[in-house]
């Protein structure tokens, strides 16, 4: 075994001098004290054993004991006990001693092999430690690396929802662009529609989705004939169910979107009525959220003003007017309230 640093404190002058020369026989290095007080100054972390006797003047055994488990180094204590006081063995085993060693001691061999548990003792718990450190160290380490791709990950699956978001966003522009009565409507749609929601005092979350839900929520009309929507007059029957099929569309067109999950509701029901007779699902009432009467409002209202290949707009006051007549049946009454307050602040 290697060398090892053993502290020992005797007030006996024989007793701690035989012990030294054991203990050095031994090839151990040896600090040797006369008392608790000498041994608490000359302790420190390096020590590999300590030896302890009880009774001593001053700081006993017991009370030395305490003041070195107050330093928390780990290193082992072994008590040397008198004849006769086995009841101090117990009580030092109590305070955390490794072990007790009656003296005078008689036994070499038992004394060497206590000698060497107790050391053996102390270098698993500095392995132990230094393993913990490293472990430590280590998952910190890979907490921080872990971390740092989190945060590349998030920063990439913000770059590719919003390059994504885009990409629709150009391509419904385009089909916008290739009416003049249609170009602007998506941009319009959703600035009434934030600015209903601002009003409405709507959560940072809520008016991302409906943000977004805006700006997609024609999306489905890329596979409507465009002939359709420049069409000069009314849609015939079969057209106009071609036409309303575009909410169904849109929503299948952003299913495969995992960050695009409560927008398909939106966009799917952006043309439906409070009194259940819009469409694709005739929903009305309580089945439709407050993000869907928002936009509906808001895309209604782009709708009448604006001028169309079929009709003339209407002016704002009148589309307010229709607004209110059909707040209730067609449209969420709160929402209108709104929305009109919003309206004649910026008039």
């Amino acid at each position: 075994m290697a060398q090892a640093k053993i502290l020992i404190a005797d007030d006996d002058i024989l007793v701690r001098e035989a012990v030294y020369k054991i203990l050095t026989m031994f090839g151990h290095t040896v600090v040797s004290c006369a008392s608790g007080e000498e041994a608490l100054a000359a302790l420190a972390c390096d020590f590999d054993l300590i030896i302890l006797d009880i009774n001593m003047p001053g700081l006993d055994g017991f009370e030395t004991l305490k003041r070195i488990n107050d330093c928390n180094y780990g290193i082992p204590v072994i008590f040397l006990t008198g004849a006769g006081s086995m009841e101090y063995a117990v009580k030092a085993i109590n305070l955390g001693a490794y072990d007790f060693i009656p003296k005078p001691i008689e036994d070499l061999d038992i004394f060497n092999i206590k000698v060497k548990r107790a050391i053996e003792k102390r270098k698993y718990v500095l392995q132990e430690k230094v393993y913990k450190e490293n472990l430590e160290s280590e998952v910190r380490s890979k907490t921080r690396e872990l971390a740092k791709k989190n945060r590349l990950l998030e920063e990439y699956n913000e770059d590719l929802e919003v390059s994504t978001l885009n990409t629709m966003l150009t391509l419904q522009t385009a089909l916008e662009e290739k009416d003049m009565y249609t170009a602007g409507h998506t941009n319009r749609v959703t600035f009434h529609a934030m600015n209903i929601a601002k009003a409405l005092h709507l959560t940072e979350k809520e008016m991302t989705v409906l943000e977004r839900a805006c700006k997609v929520h024609d999306i489905g009309k890329l596979v409507i004939d465009v002939n359709y929507i420049r069409k000069p007059g009314p849609l015939s029957d079969e057209e106009w169910l071609l036409m309303k099929k575009h909410p169904e569309i849109g929503a299948n067109i952003i299913t495969p979107l995992a960050f695009m999950q409560e927008e398909i509701f939106i966009v799917r029901h952006h043309h439906e009525r409070l009194d259940g007779k819009g469409y694709p699902d005739a929903l009305g009432g309580s089945d439709l959220n407050l993000l869907t009467k928002i936009i509906t409002v808001a895309d209604s209202f782009d709708a009448m003003t604006s001028m169309r290949s079929y009709k003339k707009n209407m002016e704002p006051l009148t589309a307010i007017a229709e607004l209110h007549r059909c707040a209730g049946s067609q449209f969420d009454p709160e929402v209108v309230r709104v929305f009109v307050e919003v309206l004649d602040s910026q008039i």
